[in-house]
């Protein structure tokens, strides 16, 4: 069997689907990895590399997905990407089938057996293969090194000759992966961290990094299955803008992670709220890909509101591409262990696993 990993082609990705040392445990166990030509290259990974470790790189993406089994992506495929398929073929990548509706039709007319890391079903058993978690790692701490990079203050409280200078002040908005990193690395610069989340479950673990957990009385349940947040009714929603508002305004720097599954960002700190907030604050709005956090983010942009800087990073894990690969690389190995049985695709769609990422099979679409 013939697993293939081409270049991505998307603006500004530099991720690769296999790193040289997952590909070196593929080809040991029997596989034959074909990786284009400079696919590595943005993440510091060389051609030589994959050679090295037992993998053959050939010269073009053509070659990759017209000779391949299973191709194995970041992105999902471009239409001219899917067109290169080999009909019968699986393709293993992350996206959200209801954002990316005209490449799952392309790939069922393709006949291709789609499969996106993104459906994962929160379950023990498909931890190590939770692509999104580790990737929301990735972009917690970098965007903290982003606060701290535009930001006008130190993080750490520091005694100098000149007097003392107080520490920042950070706000870390949703406890989830993402969030927990961006207070880790917050404190690990020695900034005073405090925390909100609507899941009273998540105290114990932000306070466990040192930080201070926001409580507010919601009096609704806000977990849904899986352990995410989950939308709140009206009436809370409001009241959790107000807690948000008195709280912002206090704080040096404000970096957004909160989302729902399969739907818009909640919006958490409203264009009043940033009025109030201090000249010189920040905000870094990682949920912009979904609509943001902040009513005033605009992605892919740094915008001044107010005398306060808001970023809407787009893509944060493809700037620090070297570990984002390798705990990616990790997460797909894991991954093809499900789907791959002595050297054979073994589609068993009884397998939640199976049955929950795979998109397009025998020219359906799977999840519409």
């Amino acid at each position: 069997m013939k697993i293939g990993v081409p270049k991505e082609t998307v603006a500004n990705e530099r991720r690769v689907a296999l790193t040289p040392d997952v590909a070196g445990r593929l080809a040991k166990s029997g596989l034959t990895v074909l990786v284009e030509r400079a696919a590595g290259e943005a993440a510091s990974f060389d051609d030589e590399a994959y050679r090295a470790a037992g993998a053959t790189v050939v010269a073009t993406p053509a070659e990759v997905f017209g000779q391949s089994d299973v191709v194995l992506k970041v992105q999902p495929p471009s239409s001219e990407e899917t067109r290169l398929c080999r009909e019968g073929i699986a393709l293993v990548a992350v996206f959200q089938p209801s954002a990316e509706r005209e490449a799952v039709s392309q790939l069922a007319a393709r006949q291709v057996t789609a499969f996106s890391l993104a459906l994962l079903p929160r379950i023990t058993r498909a931890q190590a293969m939770d692509v999104l978690s580790s990737q929301a790692t990735v972009a917690g701490y970098k965007a903290v090194l982003l606060a701290a990079v535009a930001a006008g203050r130190f993080f750490p409280m520091l005694v100098t000759a000149a007097g003392t200078l107080a520490p920042a002040r950070v706000l870390v908005l949703g406890a989830g992966v993402s969030g927990l990193q961006a207070i880790a690395t917050a404190r690990r610069l020695g900034a005073v961290v405090s925390a909100f989340d609507v899941r009273p479950a998540v105290k114990e673990q932000v306070q466990s990094l040192g930080a201070k957990f926001l409580e507010l009385e919601i009096g609704e349940h806000a977990e849904a299955a899986g352990g995410y947040a989950k939308q709140l009714s009206e009436e809370t929603h409001r009241r959790e803008l107000a807690f948000i508002a008195q709280h912002v305004k206090d704080a040096d720097i404000v970096i957004t992670t909160a989302a729902i599954p399969g739907q818009r960002a909640p919006v958490l700190i409203t264009a009043d709220a940033v009025r109030a907030m201090k000249p010189g604050a920040l905000i870094v709005d990682l949920a912009v890909e979904t609509g943001g956090n902040c009513e005033l983010t605009e992605a892919g942009r740094e915008v001044v509101r107010n005398g306060v800087l808001i970023l809407g990073p787009l893509n944060l894990p493809s700037t620090v591409p070297y570990h984002a690969s390798q705990m990616y690389a990790r997460n797909i190995s894991s991954f093809l262990s499900q789907l791959i049985k002595d050297g054979t695709l073994r589609l068993d769609f009884d397998d939640e696993i199976i049955r929950d990422t795979c998109v397009t099979h025998a020219g359906e679409v799977r999840k519409p």
